[in-house]
């Protein structure tokens, strides 16, 4: 046997037998505490596992703490990973047997997204969704870079009118298609027509304001309803999560997609919300989210949540993942859409 083969057989039966001698101390008279020692990290576990199954469950008022809670779950999984270690530590069988419960759920929710998933077949497109912020220093460098995703569309949010021509002229030799309504556009290597504002805008708000845009985009196997949309921000108080213009654009922007014609809608924004969160059940409820990928997409320097979205009706979002960063404080998001 090599020294090579000779060290790594080494190395192994040395783990092995600090294995043993940890399940042995659990075993014996020193170890028989092991099922009695750390309920306290039990507890915790099981409030964990709670919280994952039934998230649904917890009360949304007051301060929306519902969505708060969704908006940030797959970050349960942080806690997960802190009270296995603890339980190794402790050397605590009942907590690590409490572990498999919020282990089981996390990974009922979110394992899936994890998985590479296969190549799909059939015709469909490549979308960027990305808000390219309003404070926003080199729009021409963040078009660019879009392009260079190569996709079929291209949805933006935060467009500004001194901004706007420099996107334009970026974009042109690649995209000879686009419609900009307000402050969102939608940029294109299809034909476009029917370009329409759509009317999401909360009834609290006065300002002008209009993030919202339908376009009918041509493909060779059909018409596309293709929606750009940027949902109300929200705010985190002490009390809570203040998302209710938010949740009510979510609710109008949801209407009109049921009122939709066109058999395939495919829907690009900056929802201002997570994919698992309630707020967004008026599209999450009708239209199909990724099933492969988190692709955290704000805040750009250490993103925490995917706001930035790709839905599609009667069709199916594949992997999505950020591209690299720009000049805004999100990441941009890529997908191909399978059309059904």
């Amino acid at each position: 046997m090599s020294e090579r083969g000779s060290g790594a057989t080494a190395a192994v039966e040395a783990a092995t037998s600090r294995a043993a001698g940890w399940w042995s101390a659990c075993g014996n008279a020193g170890g028989r505490a092991s099922w009695t020692r750390g309920r306290a990290l039990a507890a915790p576990a099981v409030l964990t596992a709670v919280l994952l199954a039934f998230h649904r469950l917890v009360p949304d008022a007051p301060g929306h703490l519902g969505s708060l809670l969704e908006s940030f779950l797959p970050w349960s999984g942080l806690v997960i990973t802190v009270l296995f270690g603890l339980a190794l530590l402790r050397r605590s069988g009942v907590a690590l047997v409490a572990l498999l419960l919020p282990v089981a759920a996390w990974t009922h929710l979110f394992g899936g997204l994890l998985l590479s998933g296969t190549k799909p077949g059939g015709p469909g497109l490549v979308v960027v969704q990305h808000n390219v912020s309003d404070e926003n220093t080199d729009p021409a460098g963040t078009a660019r870079s879009l392009a260079e995703a190569g996709p079929d569309l291209i949805g933006l949010e935060e467009l500004l009118p001194a901004a706007l021509p420099v996107y334009e002229r970026t974009l042109a030799a690649r995209y000879p298609y686009h419609a900009v309504v307000g402050s969102v556009g939608l940029w294109s290597k299809l034909p476009l027509s029917d370009v329409q504002k759509l009317d999401i805008k909360p009834a609290g708000i006065t300002e002008p304001w209009s993030r919202g845009l339908r376009a009918v985009a041509h493909t060779r196997h059909r018409e596309i309803a293709v929606y750009v949309a940027h949902l109300p921000s929200v705010r985190l108080h002490a009390t809570g999560l203040a998302s209710s213009w938010r949740d009510e654009s979510a609710r109008l922007l949801g209407e009109a997609v049921a009122a939709e014609e066109l058999h395939t809608v495919i829907l690009l924004g900056d929802l201002n919300s997570t994919a698992d969160d309630r707020g967004l059940t008026p599209l999450t409820s009708r239209m199909n989210v990724p099933a492969r990928g988190f692709a955290f997409s704000f805040p750009a320097v250490f993103p925490v949540a995917r706001i930035d979205q790709v839905m599609a009706r009667t069709a199916t979002v594949g992997r999505i993942r950020t591209l690299h960063p720009t000049g805004s404080d999100h990441l941009p998001v890529v997908a191909r859409v399978t059309l059904g």
